[in-house]
């Protein structure tokens, strides 16, 4: 019997993996059409980026009637960039080197620095405080201030994917990364003291998505199988929360991702349906209610329910307990790649779904009641022409911000090795970078493009 149920397994999961390969396909001809290599939001979803085979461009998501393009760059193929909040800081990939990291502030037209890298970069995380480059088996964790290499995570699990998260908290800096390729293992390090803060086995199966909550407190995880997702309490690991997606086999998890207060989680997949989860503490009922409810039929029929919960097995009384999505969204695709975000526009709470094919679509979302998010507006990112029948929801595109002259451009490539650059000092990379970020918090260096610098002196390795 025990061989029976393995070989079942085996052929599961490699139906799984060749239904995954033809979405794969899919997905890879959507990408060829669009031009579009690379969609994400920022840490505040203020903004949006998008990274094309003829540049990359950056999106200013404050209105929902309209999304004002603030930057295009048409230099050349961009696989990944993000932008630190809504400052001029970004770092960029290239499909043509795609082992190098650049990190460029848009405003000038300037790049700040450079880094070269033994293998290809799958994933680049930001915050106010790190900056985090996320190879296949290793992670580098650099300091945003200067983007010298604080510490390197060597020998993880091979990772493919390049799953990975940051939290948004630089105070609660902790970096999310799989612990194994096999299992469903989250292992959490703290980037802001560079040593190792926890590990939890949240599936059986190997991750497919992470995401922490704004401080940094929680962090919300689903597995390759798709059908569950949990969210844990980062200090000590705990289960706070367990929701049923759904019950169809071979789902992709695209991306999952806490509103600003921690109150919804939303998840996207491969399939046409975004759901909304409402992250609230089961309340108890009054007293009175419960002794009143022990009498009668349904009292008895409560007692026999509960009674025969304790001779279930285990996967069954983990349904019963599980939660349901509060709300959800039907988009007009699927087998796309893409990425979703619940945020506050002009006070009113919307959902936000970006997807691989050069779309942004705009759904409003009720706090109070849930069910079916109501469509409101759908946004072409690509460049080309809206075709939408709707000519009121075409995309308005503003002037993109005017390229000043690049500077001289310092060199980062084999700084790794034990290289120096050789065309800027150290203050001078100091400086460039305190222009193109944000202000950090009180008693440090305004980092604005305003700001007056001290005299900064020179580090010594």
């Amino acid at each position: 019997m025990q061989n029976l149920v393995k070989h079942v397994d085996v052929l599961t999961q490699g139906l799984k993996t060749g239904i995954s390969g033809l979405m794969n396909l899919t997905s890879q001809d959507t990408v060829t059409a669009s031009g579009v290599f690379f969609v994400n939001f920022n840490q505040d979803c203020t903004s949006l980026a998008v990274g094309a085979r003829n540049g990359y461009r950056l999106f200013s998501l404050n209105a929902v009637d309209q999304i004002e393009q603030i930057y295009e760059n048409d230099s050349e193929d961009i696989c990944i960039v993000e932008r630190l909040f809504s400052s001029s800081l970004v770092a960029v990939v290239s499909l043509s080197s795609p082992r190098k990291l650049k990190v460029c502030h848009f405003k000038k037209g300037t790049e700040i620095c450079n880094y070269s890298y033994s293998n290809t970069i799958l994933a680049v995380k930001l915050n106010r405080a790190r900056l985090v480059v996320c190879l296949e088996e290793s992670l580098y964790i650099h300091n945003i201030r200067d983007m010298g290499v604080l510490h390197t995570i060597r020998d993880t699990p091979p990772n493919p994917t390049g799953l990975c998260t940051l939290s948004v908290d630089a105070d609660n800096c902790y970096l999310a990364y799989p612990g194994s390729n096999t299992m469903g293992e989250v292992q959490i390090f703290d980037a802001g003291n560079l040593h190792a803060k926890t590990m939890i086995a949240a599936h059986d199966s190997p991750l497919a998505a992470l995401s922490f909550s704004q401080s940094g407190a929680r962090i919300a995880t689903a597995s390759e199988k798709g059908t569950v997702i949990r969210v844990f309490n980062v200090s000590d690991g705990t289960r706070i929360h367990e929701f049923r997606r759904g019950v169809k086999r071979c789902v992709s998890i695209c991306s999952l991702a806490f509103s600003h207060d921690a109150t919804f989680l939303c998840c996207s997949s491969n399939t046409e349906t975004v759901h909304v989860f409402k992250l609230e503490e089961p309340k108890e009922p009054p007293k009175q209610a419960v002794e009143d409810s022990q009498g009668g039929w349904m009292g008895y029929f409560s007692k026999a329910v509960s009674a025969s919960a304790n001779y279930l097995p285990t996967q069954v009384t983990d349904v019963f307990n599980q939660g349901r999505a509060f709300a959800s969204v039907r988009l007009p695709f699927q087998n796309r790649r893409n990425v979703c975000a619940i945020t506050m526009i002009q006070k009113q709470m919307r959902l936000l779904v970006a997807s691989q094919d050069g779309f942004l679509y705009v759904y409003s979302l009720d706090m109070n009641e849930g069910g079916e998010c109501t469509p409101l507006k759908q946004y072409r990112l690509d460049g080309q022409p809206d075709l939408l029948n709707d000519s009121s929801a075409r995309l308005p595109v503003a002037s993109p911000a005017p390229a000043q002259p690049s500077g001289s451009i310092s060199s980062y490539a084999g700084i790794l090795k034990g290289h120096s650059p050789d065309s800027m000092s150290d203050s001078e990379k100091f400086h460039e970078m305190a222009a193109a970020t944000e202000a950090p918090p009180q008693g440090a260096f305004r980092f604005d493009d305003e700001s007056e610098f001290p005299p900064v002196t020179q580090k010594t390795e």
